[in-house]
């Protein structure tokens, strides 16, 4: 005879219990198992601000599958699986820049060229929502090669705008059916673009552009670049060169140069300060950029000597920056023009002038502020650039009091920095080091992981063509919190073909000016706001820790994710590496933004974990 508690389930299920019930057991027990599993290494899990990651040799698949279960299946307890999926945007959207929208500005108030600068504080709340690529969107080739091909219906100018765009333009690119084609490679240079580089080396005492890093200059800023044929130039010469423009819903200069893989992002002169600390750059150069630099009784050029280093270079070449005739000779005139008045002003010596460029350098003697006449613009208080992000523009001299003024010429050339130099960033030698070494043990570890998935040629995606090689190599990677740069510079040291875009989020310990000292490209943000990019403009997004920094009152995870999604272009790649409380949280949003997402546990004793997310390249 049967016993009543043997009783109670026939009478729900019947003599034979359900393949679901049966089911659910299953996925029960391996949670179960998870569970325990979990239970039994947190015994041994230590905690440490920056873990060293170990070399991950074996996927251990069973166990990681388990892990990914039990994850899942938390997921699925909390509610968060039955969250909707987030929708695409519409096809109005492909190219949206968020805080940018120069209708709205002009219809608050704005004038005078702000109403084409950046404004978060006016932006509406955006519809959480899929920015789609264009019906021709495809994969960019790979880099290097991808510099000097792209393929047109991945950025907004069209054939028509792409034709009109003057006779230097048309020189320098060459359109064929799909593509556009700069050739900048075995002397096939048009409009002198290697000359101009070398006039230049040659008008600052050099014997030629292979000099400049010997002369102390690795950093350039190029403003307004075009299709940046200078600034792929000098990448050639190991510079790194950071393309600003001022945003245009063209999207026709930062949009085509970060296409090509360049480093590029939307910044201008108008009202605000650019998101770099003071002395961050050896040379600034403007070729027909569109400024009129004396304007706002100098502010403008004022901000320039804010960000140019001490004894490091201004390009200026234009028809209209004339101020002296034909030559330098005439420099010494009764009347000096309002450029002339500012850069005397502000320590900056004439050195050479020869057809439409001129270029000034920075003073190097820091005493040369004090000897100026009464009433020349005034040094800055103490502190007063201790916060540079998008601050108004001010008409005082930055940097003069800093212990970072040391003139480009004695600074270490190369990533590495010495213990004098740490001292002045107020960053201990046995810190900094071991950052190097958690980083390349870090990177050999990705590689090892993802390895040839995303650093060689992509599989043939269902229902496409045979891709033509080489195809889908990462060009670009944005560390989201870049601390000192470690990523950066183990990517050097690999020779991995990507320049990093590194991120200190202004919520984090300020470490900008030791990454720009260390010759990397760099920028302050608020990872609450909007990047200033172009939607599908970077290849890997690497997030380390940045989910502390976020400041949950003003933003979520969600707006994060979206933003994220937005500046990826479409099979490109996130790796998250923080705690398993956060990484939980970030797969679960991934899950909702249609990532294909995946949980990796380290096994070197600690609750760090990785998320390794792949965006889908949606058709529609």
């Amino acid at each position: 005879m049967r016993s009543p508690w043997f009783n109670k389930p026939l009478a729900i299920f019947g003599p034979r219990p359900p393949v679901s019930w049966l089911l659910l057991c299953v996925v029960c027990v391996l949670g179960l198992i998870a569970i325990l599993g979990s239970t039994s290494l947190s015994a041994f899990d230590s905690v440490t601000p920056t873990p060293v990651l170990d070399i991950y040799s074996n996927y251990r698949r069973l166990k990681e599958q388990a892990a990914v279960d039990y994850l899942e299946l938390r997921t699925l307890s909390s509610g968060a699986g039955r969250q909707r999926e987030v929708g695409l945007c519409g096809r109005e959207q492909e190219n949206y820049v968020p805080c940018y929208n120069v209708s709205a500005n002009l219809l608050t108030g704005l004038q005078d060229g702000e109403e084409f600068d950046r404004h978060c504080e006016m932006s509406r709340p955006r519809e959480q929502c899929l920015v789609r690529p264009p019906k021709d969107y495809k994969i960019p080739l790979r880099w290097p090669a991808g510099k000097d091909v792209i393929w047109s219906g991945n950025v907004k100018i069209t054939k028509d705008q792409f034709l009109s765009s003057g006779s230097m333009t048309k020189r320098l690119m060459l359109l064929e059916e799909n593509q556009f084609a700069f050739h900048s490679e075995d002397g096939l240079i048009f409009d002198g673009v290697k000359d101009y580089s070398h006039q230049v080396a040659e008008m600052i005492g050099l014997g030629g552009d292979s000099e400049f890093v010997q002369a102390g200059v690795q950093t350039v800023l190029d403003i307004g670049c075009g299709f940046g044929s200078f600034g792929a130039h000098l990448v050639s010469l190991k510079l790194m060169s950071v393309c600003i423009a001022a945003y245009e819903a063209t999207g026709s200069q930062v949009q085509m140069a970060l296409e090509r893989g360049l480093p590029a992002m939307i910044g201008n002169f108008i009202s605000r300060q650019l998101p770099y600390p003071s002395l961050s750059f050896d040379m600034i150069h403007c070729a027909q950029c569109g400024i009129v630099w004396d304007k706002k009784d100098g502010m403008l050029l004022i901000e320039v000597d804010r960000v140019l280093k001490p004894g490091g270079y201004f390009v200026l070449t234009s028809p209209a920056s004339n101020p002296h005739g034909s030559s330098l000779s005439t420099k010494k005139r009764s009347t000096l023009t309002p450029i002339d008045e500012f850069t005397e002003e502000i320590c900056w010596n004439l050195i050479a002038q020869q057809d439409e460029t001129f270029i000034w350098q920075k003073t190097v003697d820091v005493h040369c502020y004090k000897t100026r006449k009464h009433g020349a613009i005034p040094i800055c208080n103490d502190g007063h650039d201790s916060s540079s992000y998008y601050q108004p523009l001010v008409s005082c001299i930055s940097g003069a009091t800093s212990n970072r003024w040391i003139p480009i010429q004695n600074r270490s050339s190369g990533p590495h920095l010495s213990s004098a130099e740490l001292e002045i960033h107020g960053v201990q030698p046995e810190d900094y080091f071991e950052d190097s070494q958690v980083w390349r043990s870090a990177l050999r570890n990705y590689w090892s992981l993802l390895s040839p998935i995303i650093f060689s040629d992509h599989p043939k995606r269902p229902g496409d063509e045979d891709p033509t090689p080489p195809f889908n190599m990462v060009r670009n990677v944005m560390d989201m919190n870049a601390r000192y740069g470690g990523l950066n510079a183990a990517m050097l040291e690999e020779n991995k073909l990507v320049w990093v875009m590194n991120v200190v989020p202004v919520r984090a310990p300020n470490t900008l000016p030791l990454i720009l000292d260390r010759g990397f490209a760099g920028v302050l943000h608020d990872w609450c706001e909007p990047f200033p990019t172009y939607p599908r403009t970077y290849d890997l997004l690497h997030a380390n820790g940045l989910l502390a920094h976020l400041s949950p009152e003003r933003c979520s995870m969600m707006d994060l994710f979206l933003e994220m999604d937005r500046i990826l272009r479409p099979e490109g790649w996130v790796i998250f590496a923080d705690k398993l409380g956060a990484i939980e949280m970030a797969q679960a949003l991934a899950m909702q933004i249609h990532w294909e997402a995946r949980v990796i546990d380290l096994d070197n004793g600690s609750d760090q974990r990785l998320l390794v997310c792949q965006k889908p390249f949606v058709k529609k």
